[in-house]
């Protein structure tokens, strides 16, 4: 009986384990479901895939993000489509760079009867001052987008250069406006906001002391890089590079015979310049600049868009690393 009495002990025990084992699994379950109840994404569009990496940075899980203008998209030859339509009709918020760098966004917000907030990234940046070339060339981009408003910073379209990210610094404003905007449309949230803008920010600190002190290194004379258009000027104003644009700021702009004349003819007279390749842009006057100055030939540098998610420049901050490792290699007299 004693035997009995305790084998049925253990029989009870190995059930009340059991049972307390399948309470734990149903309270694990009933946690997780009311977590992910808990957290409802925010709809959020960016206009373009730089923006959108930042949204997620800071945003994390409690945003849902469409990006307008997908990978390898060309923000100055963009017309929305339904898609793009649809979604920022549904969107609480929209992330745009501003400087009108989105030419076409009127007509998609008029479209879409966005009614959300919107947040203009560059808001505070220090515009860039474009050439008179260059911003003949916005100016006929934008007026042949529809686009005849003033950019975010209150100037005339084709007065500034649009591409303020090639700055880390004025990557940490467009930081902390999204933050700040994202904070606003989604109050309850903000800490966590907040939180993870401040991480971003310190990474691209450490980043932004990297590139200085490496470039540091490269005599100033030897600092000059041909580009297939104005799209690194805030990196050159920031770096101190000299960047010599063959076309204006458009990637679709063409530039004429007497402009490549001239960049060729400063190339021979200074030396130590390097041609660079866009990913959105036609890379043939660049290989001819480099093939009649024997200058360094470059790689490929990101402007308007990122990489791939899987490649190194498949974020904003690897698309800044990538960027300045191409131009420190090849700028490297002791390469």
């Amino acid at each position: 009986m004693l035997v009995r009495k305790k084998s049925r002990n253990c029989v009870y025990r190995a059930w009340q384990l059991v049972a307390a084992a399948c309470l734990a699994l149903h309270a694990s379950a009933t946690l997780a479901v009311t977590s992910e109840q808990t957290i409802t994404p925010m709809p959020v569009v960016a206009s373009f895939t730089v923006l959108g990496d930042m949204v997620a940075e800071i945003g994390g899980d409690y945003v849902q993000l469409t990006n307008i203008i997908g990978l390898g998209g060309d923000a100055h030859a963009f017309e929305p489509t339904p898609e793009h339509v649809r979604a920022l009709a549904q969107a609480r918020v929209l992330v745009i760079n501003g400087l009108d760098f989105e030419a076409w966004l009127p007509r998609l917000v008029a479209a879409s009867n966005f009614r959300g907030l919107q947040i203009v990234a560059s808001q505070g940046v220090e515009p860039r001052q474009l050439d008179a070339e260059s911003a003949h060339s916005h100016h006929d981009h934008a007026h042949a987008s529809g686009a005849g408003a003033a950019g975010a910073a209150g100037l005339h379209a084709g007065e500034v250069d649009p591409h303020a990210w090639q700055s880390l610094t004025n990557g940490m404003t467009y930081a902390r406006n999204i933050a700040a905007g994202l904070s606003k449309a989604d109050p309850a949230n903000a800490a966590t906001y907040a939180a993870r803008a401040e991480r971003y920010i310190d990474e691209m600190k450490k980043l932004d002391i990297q590139v200085r002190h490496a470039l540091g290194q490269i005599p100033p004379e030897k600092r000059k890089v041909v580009v297939p258009h104005d799209s690194m000027g805030y990196f050159g104003r920031e770096y101190g590079i000299e960047f010599i644009p063959i076309a204006g700021i458009s990637s679709q702009a063409e530039a004429s015979a007497r402009n490549v004349a001239a960049i060729v003819d400063q190339i021979r007279k200074v030396g130590g310049a390097a041609v660079f390749l866009e990913g959105t842009a036609n890379p043939k006057l660049a290989e001819q600049i480099a093939r009649e100055t024997g200058a360094t030939v470059g790689g490929t540098l990101y402007a308007d868009t990122l990489g791939e998610p899987d490649q190194p420049a498949g974020t904003y901050l690897g698309m800044f690393k990538w960027n300045a490792g191409q131009l420190i290699y090849a700028l490297n007299p002791a390469r």
